[in-house]
């Protein structure tokens, strides 16, 4: 079987910064930007990787939500907690400093942890956490 990611899904509040932090922090590059009934979907990616997607989308964007379902989302959001992406880096410190002198709520610093990578962790400006991983040389 011929089995790949191609997309996943992280939920927003403001399009705009998270474009900033996604794009302009992050490096990622956009991919498209679509509206839809009064809605937004943005796709970004890295360029080191053309064939898979994050698409950042409204909290409310499932139609077949319920408005209590669409309210407890965007309170969950706002709260910080649902989960986001991993990433690997190939240096998880400059990493590490560049997102954190964006002013990104730090979750937590670089550790070398026991299965094998060292990582750290940020919220983006949605409030979805996002880990970063640096494989340790074997």
């Amino acid at each position: 079987m011929d089995l790949k990611l191609r997309q996943c899904f992280i939920a927003v509040d403001d399009h705009d910064k998270a474009l900033a932090f996604y794009c302009d922090v992050l490096e990622l590059e956009i991919r498209n930007d679509v509206g839809f009934e009064g809605m937004r979907w943005v796709t970004v990616g890295s360029p080191l990787q053309p064939d898979v997607e994050i698409v950042l989308e409204p909290p409310a964007a499932n139609p077949d939500a319920s408005p209590a379902d669409k309210q407890a989302m965007a309170e969950l959001l706002a709260k910080g907690t649902l989960r986001g992406v991993n990433f690997t880096t190939t240096d998880c410190d400059a990493l590490y400093a560049r997102v954190q002198e964006s002013g990104a709520e730090v979750v937590q610093e670089p550790t070398d942890q026991p299965y094998g990578v060292r990582d750290c962790a940020f919220r983006d400006p949605a409030g979805n956490m996002l880990r970063f991983m640096e494989r340790s040389e074997d």
